[in-house]
C-alpha cells in the first residue's frame, strides 16, 4: 500500500516539473533557432577572441632583442644622417649669406707687374693674405695721400686688433709714363713701412686696372716729361686670402668705419673656416 503511494506522488511531482520547465525549453528552443551563435554552439564566442587575439598578434609582430637592437640601431644610423645633412644645409646657407653679403662682384684678376724693388710680381704673390689695394699715381696732389695715409691707418688698426700682420696693402700706379720703379721706390716711403708699390708698361698697367674695373685717363702716348693730371677711379678694395673680392671703401668711408668694416669682413672670413 505504501509503495503504490510513493509511486503515485513521484509521477505527480514528474508531471508538475515538466510543467514548471515547459515555458523555458520553448524560450531557448526558440533562442535557438533564432541564433546562429546559439545555433553553433558555445565555442563559436571562444573561436571568435582567439581570432582576434591571432590578428593583434600578426599585426604588432614578434618582438625580439634581435629586432629591438636592430631598430636602435637603424634610428640612431638615421638621426647621424639627418643631423649631418643639417649641418651640411647650415654651412651652405652660412656661405650663401656671407657671399650675398659682400656681393662677390668680379673684381680683380691676374696681372704682371713691376714691384718697387725691381722685381717681377703677379696676383700669386698676393694669394695667402688679405690686400688691401688702391690705384692712383705718384704725382697726386692730394687725394692719393689721403688715401694712402687712410689706407696705413686701417692696416695699423687692424694688426692691433686682430694681432699680427694681417693686411698686406698695396699701391698699384696708373700713371706708367712717370711713375718708373725708383719714382715708385720713393713715393711710398711716406707710408705704411709694408707698402707695396707696383709699376709697369701702359699694357700691364691697363690690363691690371681692367681686372679691378678701374677707370684711368692716362694717355698711350704720353711722356715722362709732359705736364697732366690723372683722372681715376678712387677706391680702395679688400682682397681674401683667396684673391677674391670682399668689399670696396670710397672716399667718404672714413678711417674708422673702414677700420671697423675691414675688421667684421675678416672676421666673418674666418668663422667660415677660410683662414
Amino acid at each position: 500500500m505504501l509503495s503504490r503511494q510513493l509511486l503515485r506522488s513521484c509521477v505527480r511531482s514528474q508531471s508538475a516539473f515538466s510543467k514548471a520547465i515547459s515555458p523555458a525549453s520553448s524560450l531557448l528552443a526558440l533562442a535557438a533557432a533564432t541564433s546562429p551563435s546559439l545555433r553553433a554552439g558555445s565555442r563559436l564566442p571562444q573561436r571568435r577572441w582567439q581570432s582576434n587575439t591571432q590578428r593583434d598578434k600578426a599585426a604588432v609582430g614578434p618582438f625580439t632583442w634581435k629586432a629591438a637592437a636592430l631598430f636602435i640601431i637603424t634610428g640612431g644610423g638615421l638621426y647621424y644622417y639627418f643631423q649631418r645633412e643639417k649641418e651640411a644645409v647650415a654651412e651652405r646657407k652660412r656661405a650663401e649669406t656671407a657671399a650675398a653679403k659682400v656681393g662677390r662682384p668680379r673684381v680683380g684678376g691676374p696681372f704682371s707687374l713691376t714691384s718697387h724693388e725691381g722685381k717681377p710680381f703677379t696676383h700669386e704673390d698676393l694669394l695667402g693674405k688679405f690686400v688691401l689695394i688702391y690705384f692712383g699715381f705718384t704725382n697726386c696732389p692730394d687725394i692719393c695721400p689721403e688715401e694712402l695715409d687712410k689706407m696705413s691707418a686701417v692696416v695699423e688698426s687692424t694688426d692691433k686688433k686682430l694681432g699680427g700682420k694681417i693686411i698686406q696693402p698695396v699701391f698699384v700706379s696708373c700713371d706708367p709714363a712717370r711713375d718708373s720703379v725708383e719714382q715708385v721706390r720713393e713715393y711710398i716711403k711716406d707710408f705704411h713701412p709694408r707698402l707695396i708699390g707696383l709699376t709697369g708698361s701702359y699694357d700691364d698697367v691697363k690690363a691690371a686696372c681692367k681686372a679691378y674695373r678701374v677707370y684711368f685717363s692716362t694717355p698711350p702716348n704720353a711722356q715722362p716729361t709732359d705736364d697732366y693730371l690723372v683722372d681715376h677711379s678712387i677706391y680702395m678694395y679688400l682682397m681674401d686670402p683667396h684673391g677674391q673680392f670682399v668689399d670696396a671703401y670710397g672716399k667718404n668711408v672714413d678711417v674708422d668705419a673702414m677700420a671697423e668694416k675691414v675688421g667684421q669682413a675678416i672676421e666673418e672670413f674666418r668663422k667660415l673656416g677660410d683662414h
